[in-house]
């Protein structure tokens, strides 16, 4: 579904594994908004550098380019812009933007634009109309960080996550996704704040393993009212349900969530960090627990890593350790998403090809590696491969601090 095409229709909502053959995605081009950071506001917007724009360009274009040869792509703009068109949607939008931002006195301002514009500028950004060369340029902010799809709502079976964000750079986004979700997709919602305003989710952290299955990273970004949330909501509905939680660093910030250590790419192989596996470094004491949801009653074990947990829950798989076997390359390329891969099916993967060790790992264990502008191009085709990473060039984007994973939220997938 390409962005010039704005005759967009909703589909299916439903996804029950990390790695069934994905059939519609969720994405948002990097827009004007990450071009509003400065070294100034780099750190509150969650960024450690300030990126080139034109790169970034480039890059994610070979990245939705392969999505877009292999799935239905729906672009945040192009939902928002729709639904802009509805008054009472748009209403909505705009007096929560402007309290949440504090320009209460935008809002009629905001109101009388057409809906293209409207869309643009709550997500771009709205710059205060005699703006006297202080820091504080914006009067609504511009959302930085949005082009990480994953982060502020996540597919959870045939249910929609709106997540609770950590960092208030980043709260205005659920807006966003909760009317898309809400109102076009028309999908039931949850939402950990409105059974603990101190709960917090994000979608880095929730992998649906399987339909009675969710692995799910406890850190800085997802804490434990948040899990503990998703366990009582299963715990009324399942009469057995499991969640595997790691504990993960609260620093560095390359540490935020589970999937920047650890993704499937395969029903039977992951993508792991080796330390968050021999529970070494950083990783040294962080408990891995098994939470069993069963007729209404939920217990707690602790079990050795994810790994061997999985493997307790009679689940064959392979790791695959990012980085390769050298303890000081795994480190540089965890940095840059080097474990954060993303599944468009079986054994069928995307991922950033600078990790060129982690590219090397993938490849010994029989994975083709293509590159993404040839697939782009139609000089390669995905179809003709059963195991493949499809890798695309990132220099810029990977210091944003995600991958591939980060930048995709999955709508629809097939039985796995």
């Amino acid at each position: 579904m390409n962005n010039d095409n704005k005759n967009i229709t909703p589909c299916a909502v439903n996804v029950a594994s990390e790695t069934g053959r994905l059939r519609a995605v969720l994405l948002h081009r990097p827009g004007v908004e990450i071009e509003r950071m400065t070294p100034l506001n780099a750190a509150h917007a969650l960024y450690s550098d300030i990126l080139n724009k034109p790169i970034v360009d480039t890059e994610y274009a070979n990245f939705c380019g392969v999505l877009e040869k292999w799935t239905d792509v729906y672009y945040v703009e192009d939902i928002l812009e729709e639904l802009l068109k509805d008054n009472d949607i748009r209403r909505h939008l705009v007096e929560t933007s402007c309290k949440m931002d504090k320009c209460p006195e935008s809002t009629e301002k905001l109101m009388s634009l057409d809906a293209k514009s409207l869309a643009d500028i709550l997500v771009e950004g709205y710059e205060r109309p005699e703006w006297n060369g202080s820091d504080d340029r914006y009067l609504l902010k511009p959302l930085y960080n949005l082009f990480f799809t994953r982060d502020a709502s996540s597919t959870v079976y045939n249910r929609v996550l709106i997540n609770s964000m950590s960092f208030e750079v980043r709260e205005r986004e659920t807006l966003i996704y909760e009317a898309i979700f809400k109102h076009f997709f028309k999908v039931d919602i949850l939402n950990a704040m409105q059974h603990d305003p101190q709960a917090r989710t994000e979608g880095g952290d929730v992998q649906i393993a399987a339909p009675d299955l969710l692995c799910i990273g406890q850190g800085i970004r997802t804490n434990e009212k948040g899990i503990k949330y998703l366990a009582e909501t299963f715990a009324k509905e399942r009469d057995r349900f499991l969640i595997l939680t790691q504990e993960l660093p609260m620093s560095p910030e390359s540490f935020i969530h589970l999937d920047m250590v650890f993704t499937f790419l395969g029903k039977h192989r992951c993508m792991i960090f080796e330390p968050m596996l021999k529970k070494t470094g950083l990783f040294a004491g962080k408990a891995t627990t098994l939470i069993t949801v069963e007729g209404g009653k939920i217990t707690y074990t602790e079990v050795p890593n994810i790994v061997k947990g999985l493997e307790s829950l009679g689940w064959e798989i392979e790791p695959i350790i990012g980085g390769g076997s050298d303890p000081w390359v795994q480190l540089r390329e965890q940095w840059h998403s080097g474990c954060n891969f993303f599944s468009m099916g079986d054994n069928k993967i995307i991922g950033y090809r600078r990790n060129s060790h982690t590219i090397d790992a993938l490849d010994r264990a029989g994975f083709a590696v293509l590159n993404a502008e040839d697939i782009v191009s139609g000089k390669v085709d995905m179809k003709n491969y059963d195991k493949f990473v499809a890798a695309f060039p990132g220099s810029e984007l990977p210091r944003a601090g995600g991958g591939a994973r980060c930048m995709t939220m999955p709508i629809l997938r097939d039985a796995q």
